[in-house]
Formats: structure tokens, sequence, C-alpha cells
């Protein structure tokens, strides 16, 4: 004797007839669970609660008919894998045909041969056992490669705060120039989204990307000196060449970065579109609209869409925020200085967008505001990277 014996199947058997509830029901017991309703609604009701294997089903029924119970139970997520069988005295082949388009996976004509209905049971409850196996296969699946995705992405993370970070602590700028201008970033990503010539690029997983990416805009900082980096007067000429290679930097280590993830971790993770915004932000995000800017000397399009929106948040920050070697500009002369840019240095469209979220932008500046400590601590390690006691 099984101490634990294999736990029976459940079918539902709906008709209006007692007599064929009678018959049919009696004919299943010994080997299922039988559940019996004598009209469509209560069919539905006890399909959505039990949740039967599989369903035999009359069609002439009062109120809801079978048909329409057909179509209700697979129009619901949570019956629509459940097998029904039409059970029936209609016996022409329209009918028949009707009920397999509603997704029945059967229809067998009375009167009843034993048989030959516990046999297609039988057939059909194995059936939706395999299906019922490959869906959860499945689900398994998609769970895990969702799981590993999200280990991927916070990976990404880390490594992006942590080469961030490093930049930072080098920099004048504090840690809270980084959030602000990433949410700057998908702030006018978000607005521009609809508009012409940026709908197709800014999809919602492309900025997030973005935003993801923003942090990484000056890592190539690492590379320039500190006498150069936290210089707080005007560069000479050769100092300003040196202070311009640090987009090439960023880009080359990110590129090496992209080189030691390798093709597997592009397939697994996505990185190829992240290494490949990162890069564009990194080395672009200092041309300007007029083709003045540096390293590249683009002009108007020839910028990635990435380079022009950090273009937009990095100088806002830049003029909106304190630094050790000036005070924070008031964001009305700000926009009046970036307005003034308006088709030389800046997309002329961002700028429009600029001034329509000045309200938002404005609160995220007061949200990730920097403390008096954060700009204590950055003048004090200024100071001593440059030779100069602090007092």
């Amino acid at each position: 004797m099984d101490i634990f014996p294999p736990v029976k199947s459940t079918i539902l058997v709906v008709d209006d007839e007692v007599t064929n509830l009678s018959l049919v029901a009696g004919l299943l017991r010994d080997q299922y669970q039988v559940k019996v309703a004598k009209d469509g609604e209560r069919a539905i009701d006890l399909a959505q609660r039990e949740r039967p294997d599989l369903i035999l089903l009359d069609i002439m029924m009062p109120g809801i008919d079978g048909y329409e119970v057909c179509a209700m139970l697979k129009t619901d997520p949570q019956t629509q894998h459940i097998p029904v069988i039409f059970l029936t005295s209609q016996t022409d082949a329209q009918n028949e045909e009707l009920g397999l388009q509603l997704g029945a996976v059967d229809y067998i004509t009375r009167p009843i041969r034993p048989g030959i209905l516990l046999s297609r049971v039988r057939a059909h409850l194995s059936d939706a056992a395999s299906s019922r196996a490959v869906r959860v296969s499945n689900e398994y699946l998609e769970y895990e490669v969702a799981k590993r995705s999200r280990q991927l992405t916070a990976m990404q993370d880390v490594t992006i705060l942590a080469m961030a970070s490093l930049a930072e602590t080098r920099d004048t700028d504090t840690g809270n120039h980084l959030r602000r201008t990433q949410n700057y970033v998908r702030l006018l990503a978000q607005y521009m989204q609809s508009r012409d010539g940026y709908a197709d690029f800014l999809s919602d997983a492309m900025i997030d990307v973005l935003y993801r990416c923003a942090p990484l805009h000056d890592i190539g900082k690492v590379g320039i000196p500190d006498r150069i980096l936290l210089k707080p007067g005007r560069y000479t000429a050769d100092e300003y060449d040196l202070m311009k290679r640090h987009p090439t930097l960023g880009r080359d280590a990110l590129q090496n970065a992209q080189r030691l993830a390798g093709s597997a971790a592009e397939q697994a993770g996505g990185t190829a579109d992240f290494f490949g915004i990162a890069k564009e932000i990194t080395f672009c995000h200092h041309e300007k609209w007029d083709g003045s800017g540096y390293p590249q000397g683009l002009r108007g399009n020839q910028i990635p869409i990435s380079a022009r929106l950090m273009a937009i948040a990095d100088v806002y920050d830049a003029l909106t925020s304190a630094r050790v070697y000036k005070p924070a500009m008031s964001q009305a002369k700000a926009l009046e200085i970036m307005v003034d840019g308006r088709g030389t240095f800046f997309a002329p469209e961002l700028i429009d967008a600029l001034l329509a979220l000045k309200s938002e932008f404005h609160h995220i500046s007061l949200h990730f505001a920097d403390s008096e400590e954060d700009l204590a601590e950055k003048a004090e390690f200024a100071m001593s990277a440059i030779g100069t006691p602090s007092t």
C-alpha cells in the first residue's frame, strides 16, 4: 500500500440535464475526482476556484451556453490552459468546427460510448500534463534569465559607481554631481521621448541605460594630473590641451573594459548597448552644436543624442552648483547663459526642453544639493593635492 497514493485528476462535468450528469460522473468517478455544474455561471465559478484538470462541457444550456462558457474560459489567464471537451447531442460538422475554433481540444457526440470517452479523457489529461510541465519549465527559465539579467545589471551599476567615484575623488565635483546629472539626463530624455529625431532612439530601455551610464561622463579625469585637474584659476593653453584629453582617456578606458567583458557577457546582459552609450557620453559630451567643441569637432546631428543630453545636464550643473573655487550661480542666470548658447553650444530643441523643465531641474538640484561638509572636504583635498596649505 502506498503511503502517499497518487492524486487523482479533477474533471468538471457541465450539463443542465441531471441524467447526463449522473451518467458521466458515474463513468469517471472510479478514476477521477469529479465536480459537476448544472449551468454556465456555476461552471465558470467552479473552473476559476477549483482549477480542474479537464472540463466536459455541454453546449445547449439555459442562460450562458457551452460556446460562451468555453470562450470566457479561454480569455481568462486563470483558466485558459484547462482543456475543454464538448460533450453534446449536436452532431453536425458546423457545430463541431465552431467548438474547436473556440479553443476546445475535442468534440464528442452522444450517445456516449464509455470506452471512447474514457480513452479520450486519458489522452487529453496526458497532453495537458505535458503542456503544464513545459509551461512550468519555461516559466522557470524565464525567471532564471530575469534573475541573471538583474544580477548583471547590479554588477554593472556597482562597476559604474566604483569607476565614477575614482574620478570624483580626484575632482572638485562632489558625489552629488553624479546623482544630479544622471537625473537631469533621464528627465530630459523622457521629455524628448516622443519628439521628432529622438523618438526612435529614446525607448524606455535606452533611457534606463542613459541614466545608468551618465555618472561615467568624466571618468577620463583620472588620467589628468592634479596640478591641472584641481587648478582653481584659468588654464594656460598647454594645460587646457591636456585637460581636453579626458574624453579620449575615458573612452579608451571603457573600450578596454568592454573588451575584458567579452562577447559572452554582452549576449547575456546587453552590455553592448551599455558600453556603446557609455563611450558616446564620455567621448562626446564636450562637443558643441556649431562644431567648436572637442575632441572631434562634431557638428549638429553628428553629435550622438546621448552626448547632447549629457552636455545640457553637465553644464547646467556646473553653473548652478558651488565648487571649491566658485559660488553657485542662480538658476535664472544659468538659464540665461545656456539660452545664449542655443544653436551654438547646445542643440536648440534641448535648450527649449530645459526651459520647459526648469522647475523639475530646480527640484533635482535641491534634492541632491551639496552640503557644507561636502564642499569643505573637497576644498581640503584640492589644497593638499596641489600643495596649498588649508586655512
